[in-house]
């Protein structure tokens, strides 16, 4: 691929990637990875977990969760390389690819004989990477000048999405206790801090996070009358 080429797709890319909530950022990943990488038939996100799951999101063909799976149950595969050792993997046929001699034959069954593993994020809770796969032999063999560049666009516009998801949990919880500490003030004609205390004291005697307690009070209020 030339610089031209690259410099095109970069933009192609930056077009693609607009800051968005976390599942629609997902999605316009691996739509993006379709629409402007060469030789990209499908893609998928997968996610590991801390504890060993491995989650598949966003694909662009329901058949990819098969396909991350095996990857998962093989202990083999770029993708699961990408996870676990935070790099980027590409194999421009599986067939001959020496890492990956079982995971070959489950993609080949699924027509697939090439893929790439693009780590996306390494959090202290789970770790991401975007799979790139394709039908055709010798694919993605131009994709070491791209990858990068895609793999970092990404990163940027997912840790964005996570950082705003978080953001936004944060307001609601906020908006959610607010409302709560307002109703306990006003029905047992407490004042602000004491009415925080007495929601304090009940989550911890039911064992239930505030917030959702604080849900539960503003739910008695906005109920419809006579329910």
């Amino acid at each position: 691929m030339g610089d031209h080429d690259v410099t095109g797709a970069a933009r192609q890319l930056a077009a693609e990637l607009r800051p968005g909530d976390l599942d629609q950022t997902l999605s316009a990943i691996t739509r993006a990875a379709v629409r402007t990488l060469p030789d990209v038939q499908e893609a998928s996100i997968s996610i590991l977990h801390g504890d060993g799951r491995l989650d598949t999101v966003a694909p662009t063909d329901p058949v990819l969760y098969a396909l991350d799976a095996a990857q998962h149950d093989l202990g083999e595969g770029p993708c699961l390389d990408a996870s676990e050792h935070g790099v980027h993997v590409i194999s421009p046929d599986l067939r001959a690819d020496e890492r990956f001699p079982r995971y070959a034959r489950a993609a080949a069954e699924f027509g697939f004989v090439a893929q790439v593993g693009l780590s996306l994020f390494r959090r202290s809770d789970s770790r991401g990477a975007l799979n790139l796969y394709s039908q055709r032999p010798g694919s993605f063999r131009d994709l070491a000048d791209l990858a990068p560049l895609f793999a970092e666009q990404t990163a940027l516009a997912l840790g964005y999405a996570l950082e705003i998801g978080n953001l936004t949990r944060a307001l609601e919880t906020r908006s959610t206790i607010g409302q709560a500490v307002g109703i306990v003030m006003e029905r047992y004609q407490l004042d602000e801090r004491s009415a925080f205390a007495f929601l304090t004291r009940l989550s911890q005697h039911r064992n239930v996070k505030l917030r959702e307690v604080a849900a539960e009070i503003n739910a008695t209020v906005s109920r419809p009358s006579g329910s």
